[in-house]
């Protein structure tokens, strides 16, 4: 074996990237590598050592109670294993505090204690946290797996997000939109709430259990209502009011990023979303996403509630039932308003100045939810308001995208048509669409639902 000479800058900047990865017996030895040990738990060694990342050897950590760090440039990194078997509690909380770091740990819960109603990391005003190469596995929840809220500068990266859905209620009867709850599938991999300068790179979210199918639906009673109020709510279909039942049970996303007045300048960047309902979900401004694969997501990624300045570029969409890529305004999306005797003055909040380019959707309609949606999917959607005064889309570049008809390359003849409608659905009050330089398969009724425009 040839070693090279290094700089004893070069030396130290090698041996600083390696500093999650030393022994358990060195950083026993070192005094500025603090380690848990028998004789103290995980709390009580952060507690004791403030300010420095606790090393977590290889083996099990059982916990009843959360672990809170309570002090900037804190956090653990280690190939340790924590086992939360209270369902109740957490696993960390961070609040108010900067440069908290979590990397390398495996996150998990026993078997019977798996479902929760809690986060497994809980992050609140937080400056410059790093999360990274985490493993957390049979946390089951519908508040979200890694919760971050009012953060500056977060960067989740590396992570492994596996088993999260639970079987839940979704309760809208407070909405007057809605005003009825039922059964359904949730869980969210990653929120990111009220927060700015969000780097999300490189995670793996997958749900291996818990997958749309009628055996499933039929076990726990998926869609139908739980509850229902006297009056039906502004938002609902009157034939869905007198079913009781509903066709969206699979709810939550692997990634979502909302509060579209307050979250602004995120990174989606190369992550892998497997069997999820919602891939992506974006209420927020000037985000990209970019060079993810998200497959077997009955919607691939859609930004919504005033989504301003998104950048959708070079992402694989793939086995996605109702659309692939949506667009479109939400109930929180409104125009500029003027204070007046009547009411306060808002500011603008509507949809639009985005770019889809360069992205690659296949095999739509061939995901497990296709029993549900049947061939009435869009691989691209821009589609109107949830509320009439919802101002439309505006300005959006289309270009350089590929739908393929996968049906193509079927055996049988009778499935090699497309399972969706047009490869490009648009709302007809929208402005300034642009197509530039695509591939679209025609769907079932066409390309598009309107002229396409250079």
């Amino acid at each position: 074996m040839q070693f090279t000479t290094r700089s004893p800058i070069a030396i130290a900047v090698l041996f600083s990237s390696l500093v999650p990865f030393v022994s358990s017996s060195f950083a026993q030895n070192n005094p500025a590598f603090p380690i848990v040990t028998p004789s103290q738990s995980i709390q009580e060694t952060l507690d004791a050592q403030p300010g420095k990342m606790l090393f977590l050897p290889a083996g099990d950590y059982e916990i009843s109670k959360k672990i809170v760090i309570r002090h900037d440039g804190s956090g653990l990194y280690g190939p340790g294993r924590i086992i939360q078997t209270s369902p109740e509690a957490p696993f960390i909380e961070v609040e108010h505090r900067k440069g908290v770091q979590f990397r390398d740990i495996v996150l998990t819960r026993p078997e019977g204690k798996q479902t929760t109603a809690t986060e497994a990391i809980n992050v609140r005003d937080c400056q410059d946290l790093v999360l990274d190469n985490l493993t957390i596995t049979n946390h089951r929840t519908r508040s979200g797996v890694l919760y971050l809220l009012n953060c500056r500068n977060a960067t989740i990266r590396n992570c492994t997000i596996s088993n999260y859905m639970r079987i839940a209620i979704d309760d809208r009867t407070a909405s007057p939109d809605w005003g009825y709850a039922f059964h359904c599938i949730d869980g969210t991999g990653i929120v990111v709430n009220a927060s700015t300068g969000t780097l999300i790179q490189g995670n793996r979210i997958v749900e291996q259990e818990l997958l749309p199918t009628p055996e499933v639906q039929q076990k726990y009673q998926l869609g139908q209502f739980s509850k229902k109020n006297e009056t039906k709510g502004a938002l609902m279909r009157q034939e869905v009011w007198d079913r009781e039942t509903v066709d969206n049970w699979h709810q939550g996303s692997a990634i979502i990023v909302t509060s579209p007045k307050v979250s602004d300048r995120t990174q989606i960047l190369g992550n892998t979303i497997e069997n999820g309902a919602q891939g992506i979900d974006l209420h927020s401004d000037h985000v990209i996403v970019s060079q993810n694969i998200v497959s077997n997501c009955f919607v691939g990624m859609k930004a919504m509630h005033g989504s301003r300045n998104i950048a959708i570029i070079g992402n694989q969409f793939i086995k996605n039932d109702l659309w692939s890529i949506g667009l479109m305004p939400g109930a929180a999306s409104h125009a500029v308003q003027k204070a007046d005797d009547k009411q306060p003055g808002r500011v603008d909040n509507s949809d639009g100045g985005s770019l889809i380019a360069n992205n690659i959707i296949s095999d739509f309609g061939y995901g497990n939810a296709h029993w549900i949606w049947g061939n009435k999917g869009n691989p691209i959607l821009l589609d109107s308001g949830q509320k009439p005064d919802n101002p439309p889309l505006e300005n959006v570049i289309i270009q350089g995208n590929i739908v393929q008809n996968s049906g193509r390359q079927q055996a049988e003849s009778e499935d090699q048509q497309p399972r969706y409608v047009y490869a490009v659905r648009v709302d007809r009050r929208a402005t300034g669409i642009h197509f530039i330089g695509n591939i679209f398969d025609p769907g079932r009724e066409g390309i598009t639902n309107i002229k396409l425009t250079d």
